[in-house]
């Protein structure tokens, strides 16, 4: 079942909700692709923060 912006991964419950949405659109389409679900939402958080920085310039989504 695919996860939305009211059912998510616990892991993404510290980000803000723009990235937490980012996130649960690119986990959802690495599932869809066949990725394990851990390792999707490994990539989908980091390609999120990476996102927000680009486009959003958020200093919130830089890595720890």
């Amino acid at each position: 079942m695919p996860w939305t912006p009211d059912r998510f991964p616990s892991s993404m419950k510290h980000l803000e909700p723009i990235i937490r949405d980012k996130a649960i659109a690119i986990a959802n389409a690495l599932l869809a692709e066949g990725y394990p679900e851990g390792q999707a939402i490994r990539i989908a958080i980091g390609q999120a923060k990476q996102w927000a920085r680009h486009h959003l310039g958020d200093p919130s989504s830089e890595p720890n």
